[in-house]
């Protein structure tokens, strides 16, 4: 029991701390009016057992509930000062209890603290007369001990500063009586003590001085002239004492508010009736006026419901005899919809990155209206389709907070019409304005304009040649959105790709850092690296594919005859060749591509013109008739082949062909061309050499099976005689292929011979050369270009007539065809040619 008594007890103390908080209990204080601005009034962070900093920290706010902001907070220290210098009487005129409210607004989280401020009044004013003189007029018949009220002096201090006593200036028929009322005014009225006699004295001039009872004293004097008349045995009666009207607030100026009547029995002058104000303030003198002849009220002045909300009006009546009536009129001012709401920014943030998470607090601020009822309840709203949203809090506050994701690419600015409607008749509308600006934050990468980019550049390119541009474009604004440029790694070929192109970080031109080379490499790829300047920086990449684009930079290169051989090339052709008879076929490439590689042939310079031709497309050296024992037994041709580049590129060869009669003994020519591969560090002039010799020992051959021939050509058996392959100067490997065609076949020789008769059977067959290549370097300026090359197949066979015998037909019996392994013999040209 005891502990549950204890825990009970500590959620009490607790409930008592923070209750006060949450009900917002007002804190009290008292300040003398007149003080001077920048004066202490009060240290709130003590009575709120706040921390240093704490209001600072929270934004502190002071909300100050009237118009003016007499009061200034410190939130750093937490003194409370005066800001503006205090008149308790304008403030609150004559009213006992003077506050001033305001609140101490606290946020994150939001707290309200009410602030009460006592005015004390100080005398600072002296009692006042609404005139500087009275007049008087006393029936000379009135009784003793009659009283006649004063118009009292009016102080506008309070309490012991208001007036607390009044004097009389010396005299023997008249003395002051003063009463207070209910209300805590004093009135005073004069008393005959002694009787008057007109004719003894008919007028009296009197001081009547008001005291107050502050420190020191201050005081106010009137100067009452009395007039004795004649008598006037009857006052004026009201005929209501009391008149009650109501009047809207924003009445013209001279509307009537109501009329008052008095009548008096008596006659003539005495019965002549002037209407007053009777014991009223100044200020009701400014806003009604009292027509003194027919007792009409009307406005005078601006009546303002939120500042009074009614009148209570003392109307006098006196007759032309000096007597007076008196009566009330109440005027109950009613309140029309005249004050538009107002919208008072208590804190606002007018720039909030784009990534703040919802519910966060864009502006905090509160909606007033002066009029009261219907006419003071407001409503208020934002424009829609925006993402901030209104949160109602206690007494009018509102917040403005993110309720949608913002995104500063698609709007980086808000204007904020906060629209307040109230709910008079008519309705009354303001609106307050705020800009809020979006601040980037870095959450856009770059996008390249293309998806991938292609850049062509000519071959034998200068270094430092701009080969294009790319671009990427981020949304972000300022350091985000400031892009730079990499390559990634990468190789091209063996050689990192940074070797070759180079990019500016901050134009995206890509540039060629070396001579390009077509038949090195023709195309490479690039990875760009695009890169913003935020924090952590964002980046993508895009893939550019460098082409490189073919020139006419290679001459062709004949395979056969080969160029540049130290010994001519002599070809066979039998003296009873037919016209069309193919000769020989030259063979060329070219180590460039496309277009710059077809190759055309011509015949440029020949012993005979007339006597060959020579195939443009497919290099194929034929008769154009049948030989004459006229024609020269040696004919130099000058062939030339030229590329279809621009500017085209030329190369010649000679060719020698020597015309022949029959042959008598058996003869085999073999050459068979193997594939072999050259290595690319040695020169084409070792090459040459070797070929040259290789040809001249293949001349000395052909010579000796000649002469073995003629020997064995009587022999009374078949006999066949196969020759091994022999092998002509090696060509590199790895020739293009170009469209004019090369040779791709050995050369092979086939004798067959028959013994026991003068007659020899003898099958020549064209050389069949192999695919090759050959590794041609050019030095153009700093590169190295590798020429590749294939050859094409050579397709022609030669038929030879050695002599004019019978011979038997091709097949006979006992003479095998003796081929070179790996030879591809073109059989459509295999003719046995029989000759005696």
């Amino acid at each position: 029991m005891g502990g549950c008594f204890r825990k009970k007890q500590g959620l009490y103390l607790l409930l008592f701390i923070y209750l006060p908080r949450i009900l917002g209990v007002a804190i009290h204080y008292s300040l003398p009016e007149e003080k001077k601005i920048g004066s202490l009034v009060a240290n709130v962070l003590k009575d709120l057992k706040g921390g240093i900093g704490e209001l600072s920290a929270r934004r502190a706010q002071l909300v100050s509930e009237t118009t003016k902001q007499y009061f200034h907070l410190d939130a750093l220290s937490g003194n409370l000062l005066v800001n503006e210098q205090i008149d308790r009487e304008e403030l609150c005129g004559q009213t006992d209890s003077c506050l001033l409210l305001s609140q101490i607004v606290l946020e994150n989280p939001l707290e309200l603290y009410k602030i009460e401020i006592t005015i004390d009044d100080v005398n600072d004013n002296a009692p006042k007369f609404s005139q500087n003189h009275y007049e008087l007029k006393i029936p000379e018949n009135v009784l003793t001990n009659s009283h006649f009220p004063l118009e009292p002096a009016q102080d506008e201090d309070l309490g012991k500063n208001n007036i607390q006593n009044y004097t009389l200036s010396p005299n023997e028929h008249f003395q002051l009586d003063m009463r207070s009322t209910e209300d805590g005014n004093k009135h005073v009225d004069l008393v005959l003590k002694k009787s008057l006699d007109r004719e003894k004295k008919s007028h009296f001039g009197l001081i009547l001085m008001a005291v107050d009872g502050g420190m020191p004293q201050k005081t106010g004097t009137v100067q009452i002239n009395i007039i004795v008349l004649d008598i006037n045995d009857n006052s004026p009666n009201f005929i209501h004492s009391e008149y009650k009207t109501k009047l809207k607030e924003n009445s013209p100026r001279g509307t009537l508010v109501s009329r008052v009547e008095a009548e008096d029995l008596d006659s003539g002058p005495n019965a002549q009736i002037t209407y007053s104000f009777h014991r009223m303030p100044e200020k009701i003198h400014n806003l009604f006026q009292l027509n003194e002849t027919t007792g009409e009220l009307s406005v005078f002045g601006r009546l303002d419901y939120e500042k009074e909300t009614s009148y209570d009006l003392n109307i006098r009546a006196t007759d032309g005899g000096g007597l007076s009536g008196h009566c009330r009129v109440l005027v109950v001012i009613e309140d029309v919809n005249d004050n538009a709401p107002e919208v008072s920014l208590i804190s606002f943030t007018s720039t909030i990155p784009e990534d703040s998470p919802l519910d966060t607090v864009v502006a905090l601020f509160r909606v007033t209206d002066r009029d009261s009822g219907d006419n003071g309840r407001t409503v208020c709203s934002v424009d829609g389709n925006l993402p901030f949203a209104l949160k109602v809090n206690v007494n009018s506050y509102y917040q403005l907070v993110i309720q949608s994701p913002l995104d500063r690419e698609k709007n980086s600015e808000y204007n904020m019409t906060i629209i307040v409607i109230d709910h008079g008749s008519p309705r009354l509308t303001s609106s307050r304005i705020i800009n809020i600006e979006i601040s980037d934050v870095n959450d856009n990468s770059p996008v390249f304009e293309s998806s991938s980019y292609e850049m062509y550049v000519k071959e034998n390119n200068i270094p430092g040649l701009l080969l294009g541009s790319v671009h990427a474009i981020d949304q972000d604004t300022a350091l985000n959105a400031k892009v730079s440029y990499s390559l990634l790694p990468g190789k091209v070929g063996e050689s990192p790709v940074a070797s070759y192109v180079s990019i500016n970080s901050e134009t995206g031109n890509l540039y060629a850092l070396r001579s390009l080379d077509y038949e090195q490499i023709k195309d490479f790829t690039v990875l760009v690296k695009a890169t913003d300047g935020g924090s952590p920086a964002l980046s993508s990449q895009v893939v550019v594919q460098v082409v490189i684009v073919d020139e006419n930079d290679n001459a062709p290169f004949f395979l056969y005859p080969l160029q540049n051989s130290t010994s001519p090339y002599n070809e066979l052709v039998p003296k009873l060749a037919e016209a069309g008879y193919l000769v020989t076929k030259v063979v060329a490439v070219d180590g460039d591509s496309g277009q710059n590689s077809w190759l055309s042939y011509e015949l440029l310079k020949a012993t005979d013109p007339g006597l060959f031709s020579i195939g443009a497309q497919n290099g194929e050296v034929r008769t154009k008739r049948v030989l004459s024992e006229r024609d020269t037994s040696k004919q130099r041709l000058l062939i030339l082949v030229r590329d279809n580049g621009f500017p085209p590129q030329t190369s010649t060869a000679m060719l020698h062909i020597l015309p022949v009669d029959g042959f008598s003994e058996p003869y085999m020519k073999t050459v068979d061309i193997s594939q072999e591969e050259f290595e690319e560090d040695r020169s084409l002039t070792m090459y040459l050499v070797i070929c040259l010799a290789v040809v001249s020992s293949m001349f000395l051959i052909c010579i000796i099976l000649f002469v073995v021939i003629k020997l064995y050509k009587r022999m009374p058996t078949e006999s066949c005689i196969s020759v091994p392959p022999q092998f002509p100067p090696v060509i590199p490997e790895n020739c293009a292929d170009s469209q004019n065609g090369s040779l791709s076949r050995t050369y092979h020789y086939d004798i067959c011979l028959t013994g026991g008769s003068l007659s020899s059977e003898f099958r020549f067959l064209r050389p069949l050369i192999p695919v090759f290549s050959v590794n041609h370097q050019i030095s153009s300026g700093p590169q190295d270009v590798s020429d590749e090359v294939a050859g094409n197949e050579s397709r022609g066979e030669a038929r030879a007539s050695l002599s004019e015998d019978a011979a038997p037909r091709a097949g006979a019996p006992g003479c095998p065809v003796n081929q070179a392994t790996g030879a591809n013999v073109n059989t459509n040209q295999n003719d046995w040619l029989a000759y005696q």
